[in-house]
């Protein structure tokens, strides 16, 4: 009896359709904590920033790679995530990303140089983010449908929550422990993802089963009055001389022969018919799975990189791309600009909070609009993006501290709408669908690592030459605005994919029509063979 109990707890919950909920607020919750862990945390890591320069006595451009290296390991390693989920499960490989994050948090504490940190801290929980962010969001996707932009903004903003909270909490900590013993507290911290990864049970689809009865056993039927009737027309025989007994006189006795065995032959194979056919009417008919997940029979391929031949995944992925110059910079650089623009040091680093709290009511209120919302979800998005372009321009001609409180507002309002939903936007039929949801959330975090790992380092040499730190701000800007532009081709390029598809379906079955026509028009008529045989037999008739 406790196998049974063992796998009701952990094992797939079964749905007659997408659950739009039950277990599914199991998982939100999961990808709550699991974005307070990861994302929060990398956000966060700025507050041992000036600690570790001078505990190694680096630069900060040296010391801020360690910060690079991460967020570039996890998008980079995006792909082997999804080869690991798709091989042995969600679960697993979250629980494994868990461990990966936390061990390396820990051991960055125990490092004597800037060269381990870029080991510990940078690879290892680099890739533990990875595994146990993108396994997460994936499956909570296959929970829901029509709540799914609502339910996914809610958990993200734990990301949010985590960084308003542990910024002055690590400080604090920080002057108390030393900010070796509080990474190792943070370490520990970050474990907890293990048990949240127990909590990603897989979904399984189970559709009703097809009914079957008379109307498919009077289908088959039909079927073989149609295959007897044209049988029929080839032998030369009618169906109404085989009801009355009599067949025509024209008809040779070598005709009648073949048209004998043909059709003992054709009766024959109708009563196996039929005899193969009880047993299946009999038993009743077994329910069809669909499975969601590692466990859908087309998750045989560890990694799907067909989506690279969808026109509108490339867009999107170029989108992604672009965009992500603008999600880590301005967090970055906020606090020396504001400083640059005559701020005094305490209250610039406020600008940061604000930044946070605003994110928060972004990430809420985007689930609730993509909610109610009728037109395409990408529209809502492809605005969300403009306005964040256009809050970036603002940061490089805004000079007063209120201003500039207003500039953060905006940004983190419209970051929390864009940054919640554009990976699980990938679900929308407008992208690729819930089907490649697991290969192309894989592959699109890959092609974001690369802006990842290059928009921190190009705000800095912008910054360094021009002196300037809105100089940083309008680099984001300007890539802010090619991401719209490729967002915006999206829905064009998905609906004419969608037309080319129908043209070549439609050609094709005009192509079998044609065909078929053809075929029947070849046909002789059993009536003219019958008048072909008539005079046949009379000219050799005359002849004797």
């Amino acid at each position: 009896m406790r196998t049974p109990n063992f796998q009701r707890c952990l094992g797939p919950n079964v749905y007659p359709g997408v659950p739009e909920g039950g277990w599914g607020w199991a998982v939100a919750a999961a990808f709550f904590w699991v974005e307070v862990c990861t994302f929060g945390t990398i956000k966060s890591l700025g507050v041992f920033l000036q600690d570790l320069m001078e505990e190694f006595g680096e630069s900060n451009s040296r010391v801020s790679w360690v910060f690079s290296i991460c967020v570039f390991i996890f998008s980079f390693t995006a792909p082997l995530s999804t080869m690991l989920s798709n091989r042995f499960g969600f679960r697993p490989v979250v629980m494994m990303g868990g461990v990966l994050m936390s061990l390396g948090t820990i051991t960055s504490s125990f490092s004597s140089s800037i060269n381990e940190m870029y080991i510990t801290m940078g690879i290892v929980s680099g890739l533990g983010y990875c595994f146990t962010f993108l396994p997460t969001i994936t499956i909570l996707a296959q929970y829901f449908s029509s709540r799914r932009a609502l339910v996914t903004s809610v958990a993200s903003s734990g990301e949010s929550f985590a960084m308003f909270a542990f910024a002055p909490a690590l400080s604090t900590l920080k002057e108390h422990i030393g900010w070796r013993y509080c990474l190792v507290v943070l370490g520990i911290f970050q474990a907890s993802a293990i048990g949240f990864g127990l909590l990603l049970r897989p979904i399984i689809i189970d559709t009703e089963p097809v009914k079957e009865g008379k109307e498919s056993e009077s289908l088959h039927f039909k079927q073989l009055q149609t295959a007897l009737e044209l049988e029929n027309e080839q032998t030369g025989i009618s169906i109404s001389s085989e009801d009355s007994g009599v067949t025509s006189l024209s008809t040779s006795n070598r005709d009648l022969r073949t048209a004998g065995a043909e059709n003992k032959a054709l009766m024959e194979w109708e009563v196996q018919d039929k005899q193969s056919m009880e047993p299946s009417l009999s038993t009743p008919p077994s329910p069809v799975k669909v499975e969601a997940g590692p466990l859908h029979a087309s998750s045989s391929k560890l990694l799907d990189f067909s989506v690279l031949k969808d026109g509108a995944f490339i867009w999107y992925s170029l989108f992604g791309l672009f965009a992500t110059l603008g999600f880590f910079t301005p967090q970055l650089y906020i606090i020396e600009l504001s400083k640059s623009r005559g701020v005094e040091p305490s209250w610039a680093t406020y600008m940061l909070s604000v930044m946070a709290v605003a994110e928060i009511f972004g990430r809420l209120s985007i689930g609730v609009v993509l909610n109610k919302v009728h037109c395409r979800k990408t529209l809502v998005l492809l605005g969300c993006v403009v306005l964040l372009c256009l809050v970036l321009v603002a940061f490089t001609i805004v000079w007063e501290f209120w201003g500039l409180v207003v500039c953060c507002a905006l940004y983190g309002y419209f970051l929390g709408t864009v940054a919640s939903i554009h990976v699980p936007m990938l679900a929308e039929e407008d992208v690729v669908g819930i089907q490649k949801m697991s290969s192309s959330v894989g592959v699109y975090i890959f092609i974001q690592s690369f802006a990842g790992l290059a928009g921190p380092p190009l705000g800095g040499v912008l910054v360094d030459v021009t002196q300037n730190y809105s100089a940083a701000f309008f680099s984001c800007a300007v890539g802010m605005g090619l991401s719209a532009i490729c967002l915006a081709l999206v829905g064009p390029t998905k609906s004419g994919m969608c037309q080319r598809q129908s043209r070549h379906e439609e050609a094709g079955r005009s192509a079998e029509e044609d065909e078929e026509m053809s075929e029947d028009s070849g046909q002789p008529d059993f009536l003219e063979v019958d008048m072909v045989r008539q005079a046949a037999d009379q000219d050799n008739v005359s002849v004797i």
